[in-house]
Order: structure tokens, then C-alpha cells, then sequence
């Protein structure tokens, strides 16, 4: 679709000489087709409107950045100067977004493909580091990188191809990956451990139902729990939701009553819903397997939350390197607003609700929810101050509630059973069930749900306990962001209450098993790394702690002395602890603490 667009001078715009092909105009005007210029003609109103329009138009920056990585498989000076121009985004402020994601290129290309293999804690230990080498010595551009989200298959890729979509690989040996190059689907596949099992809750159409077909999931009760939402009304919702005792899947465990009982009492301001669905923390997938395996009920369960709230717009925030969810999620919306289960009339009722989906590119920090609505807006990933808290001052400065896409599907059995059969699983203090993202050397790595209460060992010998020659050495419970735990802790039980008691964290649900031949060193620095990758910047006490950190693991493993390093560690830990903006920097130390705490890494605790 051709278009003609009125350059207008905007202060501290630097454009460089180079021009767009004809490829990255095409794929530009595609993302803004409908939306046309931001400023039309010279004038006092109209230049005011234009810059009104241009801000409500810089959440296009994202999806236009895209747009040109698959065109043309880089970020091209002269195609981000088209973009700048289109949206009015100033080039330093769009080049300092782009270059904020990894999965962005800002170099010619040297091939059609690049293949992006996990080398993070999970697929080191099932020959990510010799894929690497193997694929290098094939001939193919290879990059490591931190974890894909396929921990209980892996080793992991990711390939970008210029001009077509991604695509994930797992396991992912050469040939594998060759194929993938020249393929039109993704090999990685939903394989749940308890498909079919009858005392499921969340996960009890994952393998069960087409994924891809909503008469599907409504002949397997879908949509029973928005007619519920619609029959009780949002003050019944809420109700139901406090009763439930259900709180946060994310790791921060808020009351999800509270929050949601927030945003609905916001009156006479535009209101948002967000999907969380951005999880990066290493050793985590659960929320994969459920948008993979069951994408109508985070579509459904965001319409009972936008209903409920009073919000009209909702959106789905994606990890970039999960291509095979955004496709789905994709088409299930597509599907929901063709039956009439989405827009302007949502199931007869009156009310209007849409979601749009906008696909990450590469930056942990991003599931951090103030970071999270910075990079939908258009900017830096970059995490916010708190208060004020998202639900007055959210997505665009608007009431937003947001949720990770574990706890947004367990609304959909409040709302069509209640509250009270939610609260009667798990405990009083940790009603309900949870997802636990098994990996590591057991028999059945993979996605399961237990109620709360279920024990640490009872989690690993529902995945079949350990391989045939393991000696169980160490678990990683909670994720990067957790801590390990030794052998003597398998009958601690996993909830909410049990775990802070410990000194613990579920965190995602992670539940990686060590046995006696895992390097943990290498794991351990490999964590600490992770976090100084991953660090956005923005605050000293992080920047420069996650570094420091792991320099001093840098200077154990070449012989240092524990007792000498102890104190640093420590202290940064404290610093980072209690002083950083966000989750990052106070969860960063955890891990490595926890692993000299056990001796695991060889000193003296």
C-alpha cells in the first residue's frame, strides 16, 4: 500500500543519508497501513494534534522494528531512519531501543539464517556448547544465547530467516537445525507428561484439544467461564476471585482480588489488561506449554478480566523467542473476534473488548511489568520507579491490571465453579494448584501441575525421579532468580508460606535437577553472567553489582579464596538486595549465595 507522507522539521532530529530499499518501506508501511501521517499541514492546532498522534502512534516502534529484522534480516540504518520518519521518533531515542533487544541486528548479514542456541543453565548440560561448535564448523551464523524457554527439551534454537517467520528447534541437533533452515513449521512440540490425566485443573485441554480450533475448546468448555462472568456481573467476579485465596503466579504471589478490585475502581480513564507473557527467567516454560497448548483460555480469561475491570483494550506481551505461541495466540484471537467472542460487541453483552499482541525481541528485563508497559509504549525496557503502581498509572499512564498467564487462566475455573472449590485445593495460606517446570536429570522433564502442599521430592518423583545413575546433588527451585537446595530439603513443602519460612522462593515454578556429574561452577557463574547480560542499566547498585559479582566468581574459580571473597559477596548482595529499581538486581545474588551456602562451589561456607 503506497502512501505520501508530509515531512514537517522536528527539533534534534538527526537523519543520516542513507535510504530505506524498497523492502523496508513495504514492510514499515505494512505495521502503520490505516494509521496514516502524524502531522498533515503546518499549523499551531494541527502541529499540537500531530504530536498527540505521533505519541499514540509510538507503540507501533516495537512491531515496526520487526517488521524490518524479518524483511531484511537487519536493522539498517536507512530503514530505521524510514521508521523514525514515519512514527516522528527521534533516531538516537529508536536506535537506543533497537539496540536494547538481542534478537535485533544492526550488521549487514552474512547469511540467510542466523541460529540462535541456548547456552543457559539447562541446555548446558545436554551439549549446547558442542551444538554450537557443530553448527559453527557446518558453516552456519550461530549465536549463543541465553535461555530459549525449551528447558525440558533441550538443547535449544531459535532460527531467523530473512523474509520468513522464526522458528523453534528442540532437542535441536544438526540435521535438525538444517532442515529447520529450509522448513515452513517449527519441530518443537507440546509434549505434556500428565496429557489426559483427570485431576488437572489448568493444564487439562493441553494434548487434549486442537489448539487451533475454538469449537474445540468450547465442546471442551471453553467459554463456560465468560458466560459465568457475564451472568454474575464484575462485582461478582471480584467476589469470587477474593474468596479464592488466588494470588500471583509470577513470583511477586499479590492477591489477584486486590488488584483486579484497584483497576475497577478507577473511574472516567481509559483502562488496559495485559497478558504478561514475556517469561525469560532460565528454567522456565510453564507459560509456553499453556499458550502452545491451550491459547483460547488466555483469550477468554483476558475478556473476563477486561469485562470485569471495565478496561476495552488488552494486550499480550510475547517473548520474542517463542514463535510458535505468537502464532497461535494469534490466530485464536483472530478467531475469538470473528465469532463474536472479541471487538466491539463482546458475546452479545453489550461491551466492548479487543486484544492485540506484541511480540518481545530479546531482553529478560522486559517481564518486569513496569518495563514490560515502557517496552509496548515504544522505549527502553527499561523498569519504572514505584508507587505509583500500575493499577492507577499502567500501560500509557493509564489503570492497567496485568498478569502472568499462569494466574490469568486459573480465573477461568473461579469464575465458572467459584471461589470457594478454588480455595478447598492446596492450603489455607496457598489455595489452588501450581505449574512446576521440571528439568534436569530426571526421567520426565516437562510441565506439571500439583496442588500446593505437594513436596519438592514429591514434584521429582512425579517426573519419574532421577536417571538411572544419578545421585541427586542440588535442586534450582524457583529459577536463576531462586536458590538451591541440597538433598536434605525433599520434604519441604512447595507453598507460598513453607518456602518464605526457608528462606525460599518458588519464583516461576522451577524445579532443575543436579546430580553428581553437572558442573555446577559452571552453572553458577554461568547464572551470574546471565544477570550481567541482563541488567538493563538504568540503576547503579545492579549495573555495576552483576558485574562485580561475577568477577569475584571469575577470581574462585581461578583459585581464589572463599574466606577472602565472602565479605564482597556479601556486601553486594545487600547493595543490590536493597537497593535496586526492580526484581533483577534484588533477586541477582541469590542463586550464588545459596551455592556457597551448600558448598557446591567448593569453598568453605
Amino acid at each position: 500500500m503506497s502512501r505520501s507522507w508530509t515531512w514537517l522539521p522536528v527539533p534534534d532530529l538527526r537523519f543520516g543519508t542513507t535510504a530505506p530499499t524498497g523492502a523496508e518501506v513495504a514492510a514499515v508501511d505494512a505495521v502503520v497501513a490505516g494509521v496514516g501521517p502524524a502531522t498533515l499541514v503546518v499549523g499551531e492546532r494541527l502541529v499540537l494534534g500531530g504530536r498527540h498522534r505521533a505519541a499514540a502512534r509510538r507503540n507501533l516502534l516495537l512491531p515496526a522494528l520487526h517488521a524490518l529484522q524479518r524483511a531484511v534480516g537487519w536493522i539498517s540504518p536507512g530503514g530505521l531512519d524510514h521508521v523514525c520518519r514515519v512514527l516522528e521518533v527521534p533516531p538516537a531515542e529508536a536506535y537506543g531501543v533497537s539496540t536494547f533487544y538481542h534478537l535485533f541486528s544492526h550488521s549487514e548479514p552474512v547469511a540467510d539464517s542466523t541460529v540462535h542456541v541456548c547456552d543457559d543453565i539447562a541446555c548446558r548440560g545436554v551439549g549446547a556448547m558442542g551444538l554450537i561448535e557443530d553448527l559453527r564448523g557446518a558453516g552456519h551464523h550461530v549465536r549463543p544465547s541465553p535461555c530459549l524457554g525449551q528447558c525440558e527439551r533441550g538443547p535449544a534454537a531459535l532460527v531467523q530467516r530473512t523474509g520468513v517467520d522464526d522458528l523453534s528447534v528442540a532437542p535441536a541437533p544438526v540435521a535438525d537445525v538444517e532442515a529447520a533452515i529450509g522448513s515452513s513449521s517449527s519441530s518443537a512440540a507440546v509434549v505434556l507428561p500428565q496429557a489426559g490425566s483427570g485431576n488437572l485443573h489448568l493444564l487439562a485441554r493441553v494434548g487434549v484439544v486442537d489448539p487451533g480450533c475454538l469449537d474445540d475448546y468450547r465442546a471442551n468448555g471453553g467459554y463456560s467461564a465468560l458466560e459465568a462472568a457475564l451472568a454474575m456481573g464484575p462485582g461478582g467476579v471480584v467476589r469470587e476471585l477474593t474468596a479464592s485465596g488466588l494470588s500471583g503466579r509470577g513470583g511477586a504471589a499479590f492477591p489477584t482480588g486486590v488488584k483486579w478490585q484497584a483497576v475497577a475502581d478507577q473511574v472516567g480513564r481509559p483502562k488496559h489488561v495485559v497478558c504478561n507473557a514475556d517469561e525469560s527467567e532460565p528454567g522456565t516454560f510453564k507459560d509456553r506449554t499453556l499458550m502452545e497448548g491451550d491459547p483460547f483460555a488466555i483469550v477468554e480469561a483476558m475478556t473476563i478480566a477486561g469485562l470485569t475491570v471495565g478496561a476495552e483494550q488488552g494486550w499480550i506481551y510475547v517473548r520474542g523467542e517463542y514463535p510458535v505461541a505468537a502464532a497461535r495466540l494469534t490466530a485464536a484471537i483472530d478467531a475469538a473476534r470473528g465469532a463474536g467472542l472479541l471487538g466491539d460487541d463482546v458475546a452479545a453483552s453489550g461491551h466492548r473488548f479487543d486484544i492485540q499482541l506484541r511480540r518481545g525481541a530479546g531482553a529478560y528485563i522486559c517481564g518486569e511489568e513496569t518495563a514490560l508497559f515502557n517496552s509496548i509504549e515504544g522505549y527502553r525496557g527499561e523498569p519504572r520507579n514505584k508507587p505509583p503502581f500500575p493499577t492507577t498509572h499502567g500501560l500509557f499512564g493509564e489503570p492497567t491490571v496485568i498478569n502472568n498467564v499462569e494466574t490469568l487462566v486459573n480465573v477461568l475455573s473461579i469464575a465458572r465453579d467459584g471461589g470457594g472449590a478454588y480455595a478447598a485445593l492446596g492450603t489455607e495460606r496457598s489455595p489452588g494448584t501450581r505449574l512446576f517446570c521440571v528439568s534436569g536429570r530426571v526421567w520426565a522433564p516437562g510441565t506439571y501441575e500439583h496442588e500446593f502442599g505437594v513436596t519438592l521430592g514429591d514434584v521429582i518423583e512425579k517426573a519419574g525421579g532421577l536417571v538411572d545413575g544419578s545421585e541427586l546433588r542440588a535442586v534450582l527451585l524457583g529459577g536463576a532468580a531462586g536458590s538451591f537446595v541440597g538433598p536434605d530439603q525433599m520434604d519441604l513443602p512447595l507453598t507460598l508460606e513453607a518456602t518464605r519460612e526457608a528462606g525460599l522462593s518458588l519464583g516461576s515454578g522451577v524445579v532443575m535437577v543436579f546430580d553428581q556429574n553437572d558442573d555446577i561452577v559452571d552453572t553458577v557463574r554461568r547464572i551470574a553472567e546471565f544477570f550481567r547480560d541482563e541488567s538493563c542499566g538504568q540503576c547503579v547498585p545492579c549495573r555495576v553489582g552483576t558485574v562485580r559479582q561475577e568477577e569475584v566468581l571469575v577470581r574462585l574459580d581461578r583459585g581464589g579464596s572463599f574466606p577472602d571473597e565472602r565479605d564482597l559477596l556479601d556486601d553486594l548482595g545487600s547493595v543490590m538486595r536493597d537497593s535496586s529499581i526492580c526484581g533483577l538486581g534484588q533477586t541477582a545474588s541469590g542463586a550464588v549465595r545459596s551455592a556457597i551456602d551448600l558448598g557446591l562451589l567448593g569453598g568453605v561456607s
